[in-house]
């Protein structure tokens, strides 16, 4: 995700060559949808871009204090699947 948004970012100053695959990252973000390339990676959802991304971090949050602090006494179940 971070090196796609660095190279559209530079796509669209002119900096390099806009390539179709960054072309449709930047549509994706454009619309409020989840690019393609991000969604294949990530989690399944059915959530527009801005909803996505807040989810997102909740599962990176969820996750890195379930690292730092140990397991859980409770489990946010739909951090792990789709709901």
């Amino acid at each position: 995700m971070a090196s796609s948004l660095k190279d559209v970012q530079k796509a669209l100053v002119g900096e390099v060559v806009m390539s179709e695959a960054l072309d449709k990252v930047a549509s994706s973000l454009y619309i409020n949808q989840v690019p393609k390339l991000w969604a294949d990676k990530g989690f399944l959802s059915l959530k527009p871009l801005a909803s996505w991304t807040e989810d997102l971090l909740a599962r990176i949050t969820f996750l890195n204090e379930w690292i730092e602090g140990g397991t859980p006494k409770v489990f946010w179940i739909s951090g792990f699947f789709f709901p």
